[in-house]
């Protein structure tokens, strides 16, 4: 497997105790990557000592060994999608709508809906249609949902479940999240449980906080979901356009505690589509086609709603791909006079890349999706590739780079963004406009939310890993052996044996 694919395991069910005051001693550990090895105290939340080897336990839990990093964060997953996608068929390799069809005959026929996820149709011979489903599933109920979250494909009976009449049985876009959240799940009992157990396995690669983009009342959702356990990493809840007000009347501003490991997270707003849907909004045209992709959200509806946030104390998070969208959204920031975040930022006009620091405007960026979409890219975005994905050249521009995996779309795993970022490639092909590969240690920093050192001082969200990254060649970097993670100096994982 080249590191997405979507056989995750599913962690059991276990009580993450969070409290402070509890010492811990980690031993002979090396302070960075390629940095000094020495003792590392942890109490009271924080790091309370770095000390030259041979610290006395004094009665702290002992861990021996290993390369201590900051905690790392998932700046950008849909939680609740990303718990039951790990659950649900996998449709990654699909080759054609018919293919895809015929994987969802693994499913089991007892009348309940089908549920299949991770398609990409942007290179299929043939075009998704619920006809095509029709023959091969019958009479039940089947839903797929694209690897991009931006597709839905509902065969007939599926349709009729959702009391709806379409011609094709397919969504795009705005139908699609809409209908994607009227979908018929478990209890949320059920369901809670799923997504606590999401964080569980985060935490097993050293994920210590997740901005969480799930298009529902996200802090509503979270606290109900302390009344079950604390989930096993920090959570950040992102606020959905239609809630914006509801936002502003509870008094919330990004950042705020709302409880014990939740604060309130940014403010998403979609400026345009994805590629793979050829709806990522472009100055050039899509090849044979007169479509430039979909402006969702037009300046005159966006720079309101930004202003209003901003002035609210609410951070932006512009949902942007393609390079005219990406123009839309810095042009909303610089005349709303405010920095914010740009989500995924995959097609990037040189003119544009300065904006970035000179406006304070953090590119939130998924290295993962970067190899998965080159053949896609190179068919629709033909002669500008260079500019996709530009990592380093964002970097070089002086652009606040995060890492994300906006999970489903790639796995909940920090170690596949950096290895994708650091290589361009995750299969046997050379890397992809390797001039936009990331070193290391600025991968490292991205993936950890701008961490780059640790000091005493410091909150205690870290990762101890079994060896240096800096040792370790791509494939090596992408199943890098987590010995433990440390939220607020407990440890939420450590590794058996």
């Amino acid at each position: 497997m080249d590191g997405h694919g979507t056989d995750q395991p599913v962690c059991p069910a276990r009580e993450v105790v969070h409290e402070v005051g509890d010492a811990v001693l980690l031993r002979g550990v090396r302070v960075g990557s390629e940095g000094a090895v020495a003792d590392v105290r942890l109490a009271d939340g924080r790091i309370a000592a770095i000390e030259e080897p041979g610290a006395g336990a004094e009665g702290a839990e002992v861990f021996e060994g290993g390369t201590l990093l900051p905690g790392l964060v998932d700046g950008h997953a849909h939680l609740l999608q990303w718990a039951q996608f790990r659950r649900r068929i996998d449709l990654s390799g699909a080759a054609s709508a018919d293919a895809a069809a015929q994987l969802m005959t693994a499913g089991p026929p007892d009348g309940e809906l089908l549920l299949g996820a991770g398609f990409t149709d942007g290179l299929w011979p043939d075009s998704p249609h619920k006809s095509t489903l029709d023959v091969v599933v019958g009479d039940q109920p089947a839903v797929l949902l694209s690897r991009d979250l931006h597709t839905l494909w509902c065969n007939s009976p599926a349709l009729r479940l959702l009391g709806r009449d379409h011609p094709s049985g397919v969504f795009v876009e705005d139908e699609c999240m809409r209908i994607t959240a009227e979908l018929p799940r478990p209890a949320l009992m059920v369901t809670d449980k799923w997504v606590l157990e999401a964080t569980e396995a985060a935490a097993t690669r050293g994920v210590t906080a997740i901005s969480d983009y799930e298009f529902t009342d996200t802090v509503a959702d979270w606290t109900r979901r302390l009344e079950i356990r604390p989930p096993g990493t920090r959570v950040r809840c992102v606020l959905a356009r239609y809630l914006l007000e509801q936002a502003i009347e509870r008094g919330h501003r990004t950042g705020m505690p709302i409880a014990e490991l939740l604060t309130v997270g940014p403010y998403k707003l979609f400026v345009d589509g994805s590629l793979n849907t050829r709806t990522a909004f472009c100055l050039e045209r899509y090849p044979g086609t007169e479509s430039t992709g979909e402006l969702v959200t037009p300046p005159d509806e966006l720079e309101p709603l930004v202003h209003r946030a901003v002035t609210a104390g609410i951070t932006p998070a512009l949902h942007a791909i393609g390079d005219a969208a990406t123009r839309i959204a810095l042009d909303a920031f610089e005349r709303c006079g405010s920095g914010g975040r740009i989500e995924h930022a995959q097609l990037v006009a040189e003119a544009d890349l300065a904006r970035f620091a000179r406006l304070g405007v953090t590119a939130s960026v998924q290295p993962g999706h970067c190899p998965d979409d080159r053949d896609v890219a190179e068919r629709y975005w033909a002669g500008r590739t260079a500019h996709a994905y530009p990592y380093a050249a964002l970097h070089r521009a002086g652009a606040r780079l995060e890492f994300s995996s906006d999970a489903p779309v790639a796995p909940l795993d920090p170690w596949d963004a950096i290895a994708s970022a650091v290589t361009r490639t995750d299969d046997e092909r050379p890397p992809w406009h390797p001039e936009q590969c990331l070193p290391l240690p600025v991968a490292l920093a991205a993936a950890a939310g701008g961490r780059t050192a640790i000091r005493e001082g410091d909150p205690a969200d870290l990762v101890l890993t079994s060896v240096d990254p800096a040792e370790l060649d791509p494939r090596g970097l992408r199943e890098i052996p987590i010995r433990a993670t440390f939220l607020a100096g407990v440890p939420s994982y450590r590794a058996e044996g």
